[in-house]
């Protein structure tokens, strides 16, 4: 069995939300304050045997107004649907334990836990006068804080809660939630031997290979067990017997102390004895770790993250002893659950990964635990697990939504390979996409690396907006806009903006060619007779044009062409652009100071740029076209700085040359293009 699914009304930021989880990991993110930790703690109200039920005034949802609270006592209910797993045994111990809780019996079968945190109806009335002419919310709150709270009751109920059936204790113990919060004292609750964690491990895996040994009946195993503690306490006796002897004259000295000070009255004379178990010994032990090298320290002198690896596996052996029936008879757990909050809080990357494999193995492998659910802000988690284990909580103060990566594609061919495109492309640095407030996608690195460079330079901070550039490697667009988008269900609701090249292109009609290739924009329409023109961003604007929260923008329809020619189109004259990695830069750097000089007709400007084919064919466009000078002009210098850049490189440049003139008091310059600049006012809105 499992839990596949919760329902949560009236807790925290919860105002009456669903979620559904796996049948095994459930990788839970979400910016800050967006509810992980709220459900996980809702998780734990209907299944921590060992946690608080009692809750406070500030646990419930409190984004209502004064009207509601008047009429209606304020409640919470946490709902918790166990179905059947696809390759349950149903002699197992599963369905007994679910039994009286069952709402469907035909297989899968559905079994419904319900908390509920209530007024009772006897106190409902006084509540109602109580809060009849109160005219503040905020009074209102402090009167049920003051008057009521303790008051309230809790209960959960098994099965249809309408019938009002009391879950038996007896059940509900056999749920072991083990829930590790992001902020812990591991070296509190490990590593001695007085601790209860730590001793009952020991207890348990003692003398394991007679336990563990399946050639033994439990009469011989537990026979062997009781000879091996009788000959422990033994030597322990004869040991004690040495300590007694070393203290013959200690003793006398301590006594004589008793006798002064009348202690010993009524022939009443302090002594000592004792006797050491096997259990008892464990208050002497610590845990220490051995390097390679032979050299032992305590564990209290690891550092955090280590220490919190060890702890997981010590809590995980818990729950093996939890689980085992031979050990703990009809005490034993029957449905060990781990919940851990934000793990990336001690554990560098690498341990990260290694430590969700850790889980996965515990799960699918050692069946130690059978269901899993990680809070978590860490790129590199999700990066490493499915998109179908990830559900993304959102919260902008007043809704809360729930976003299941891994169902937002649609069931058909483009669906499977828009989603295989994304689980492949999501590494530790695009993943960021799912963490961020919203989303800037672009077709190249260059694009990435000078956005935010760009954003300072219309007066926006990226950063400050949380917003995230993701470099999608071309025109994938479609393959991530299915997480994003609004108007289907299970998606992530960001604002998305797009930003794809106009890239025009013709194809030559004359000679038959069914193939279309790039043309710069002053050819673009220039003889309809003989090509046929298409751009590649026309139809996504204009689909996208009204939509909730995705727009794509794109350079001028007639002048526009890619990203680096529009930087110089915008910016025709400025020496910012000329980096050291930009060939040609000699003849890019004529030309743009030749741009302002008075006189200069477009035959001598052409002149400046040398011998190549290309050149020729730049050449050839500015004769036929219609353009102004100055148009002509500009886009001769776009259109050589375009051939002239080599991208990773260049724009690693440029974003350290346009960083350098932010910081000089004489700043030169600088337009940044209007799509662009459309796009950062959009999304930083």
């Amino acid at each position: 069995m499992y839990i596949s699914k919760i329902h949560i009304k009236g807790f925290r930021n919860f105002k009456d939300q669903e979620v559904t989880f796996n049948d095994g990991a459930n990788v839970i993110i979400g910016h800050n304050n967006a509810g992980k930790t709220n459900l996980i703690r809702a998780l734990a109200l209907v299944i921590d045997c060992q946690g608080t039920k009692r809750l406070d005034v500030d646990d419930f949802y409190k984004n209502i107004n004064l009207s509601e609270v008047k009429v209606n006592p304020p409640s919470i209910t946490v709902s918790l649907s166990i179905c059947q797993s696809e390759d349950e045994d149903l002699n197992s111990d599963d369905l007994v334990t679910v039994s009286n809780w069952l709402t469907k019996l035909d297989p899968p079968y559905e079994a419904l836990l319900t908390y509920g945190f209530f007024l009772p109806e006897k106190e409902i009335e006084n509540y109602k006068r109580s809060l009849e002419d109160v005219t503040d919310l905020k009074k209102a709150w402090q009167i049920i804080k003051h008057d009521f709270i303790r008051l309230y009751v809790y209960k959960i109920f098994g099965g249809i809660p309408n019938l009002l059936n009391i879950a038996d204790s007896e059940s509900l113990q056999k749920f072991d939630f083990q829930f590790l919060d992001a902020i812990r004292d591991v070296e509190r609750d490990m590593f001695s031997g007085r601790n209860t964690l730590l001793k009952e491990v020991l207890n348990f895996f003692m003398d394991y290979e007679v336990k563990n040994d399946h050639a033994k009946t439990i009469e011989e195993k537990n026979t062997e067990i009781k000879q091996k503690k009788r000959n422990f306490s033994d030597q322990a006796e004869r040991l004690l017997e040495q300590l007694q002897l070393r203290m013959v004259e200690g003793k006398k000295q301590i006594l004589s102390y008793a006798e002064e000070t009348g202690a010993s009255f009524n022939r009443a004379n302090p002594d000592f004895e004792g006797n050491l178990s096997d259990v008892e010994i464990f208050s002497a032990l610590r845990l220490i770790v051995e390097y390679g090298t032979g050299i032992r320290i305590p564990a209290t002198h690891n550092g955090l993250g280590y220490n919190n690896l060890i702890f997981m596996s010590l809590l995980l052996a818990k729950m093996q002893v939890n689980s085992d029936g031979g050990y703990l008879g009809s005490n034993a757990k029957v449905f060990p659950i781990l919940a851990i909050e934000e793990p990336e809080a001690h554990l560098h990357p690498a341990m990260q990964y290694k430590f969700l494999k850790f889980l996965r193995d515990n799960k699918d492998v050692r069946q130690k635990v059978r269901q899993v659910f990680v809070t978590t802000h860490s790129t590199q988690i999700t990066s490493a697990v499915s998109l179908d284990e990830i559900v993304c909580l959102d919260y902008d103060g007043n809704n809360l939504t729930v976003g299941y990566p891994g169902k937002a594609f649609p069931e058909n061919e483009q669906g499977r390979k828009a989603k295989a495109y994304v689980q492949r492309f999501l590494d530790a640095t695009k993943s960021d996409m799912l963490f961020a407030k919203s989303v800037l996608l672009v077709e190249g690195i260059a694009e990435q690396l000078l956005l935010s460079t760009l954003a300072k330079y219309i007066g926006k901070s990226l950063e400050d907006n949380h917003v995230a550039v993701i470099n999608v490697g071309g025109r994938y667009f479609d393959y991530f806009l299915c997480l994003f988008d609004t108007l289907n269900l299970n998606t992530i609701p960001k604002k998305i903006a797009c930003l794809t090249d106009r890239d025009p292109e013709r194809k030559d009609k004359s000679n038959g060619s069914s193939k279309y290739t790039k043309c710069y924009p002053l050819e673009y329409d220039q003889d309809t007779v003989r090509y046929a023109y298409k751009n590649n961003a026309t139809e996504k604007i204009e689909q996208y044009q009204s939509h909730p929260n995705i727009r794509f923008f794109s350079q001028d329809n007639a002048k526009g062409k890619t990203f680096e020619y529009d930087l110089a189109l915008h910016n025709p004259s400025s020496l910012l652009l000329l980096t050291d990695s930009l060939s040609n830069k000699e003849e890019v750097k004529e030309l743009m100071e030749s741009f302002n000089a008075e006189g200069l007709s477009i035959q001598d400007f052409l002149q400046k740029l040398r011998t190549s084919t290309e050149n020729t064919r730049i050449k050839d466009g500015i004769t036929n076209s219609a353009w102004s000078d100055d148009d002509k002009k500009i886009a001769a210098i776009a259109s050589r700085y375009l051939n002239s850049v080599g991208k990773g490189e260049n724009a690693l440049e440029l974003a350290y040359s346009l960083e350098e003139n932010l910081k000089q008091e004489q700043k030169q310059p600088f337009v940044v293009p209007s799509y662009i600049q459309e796009a950062i006012e959009w999304i930083c809105q």
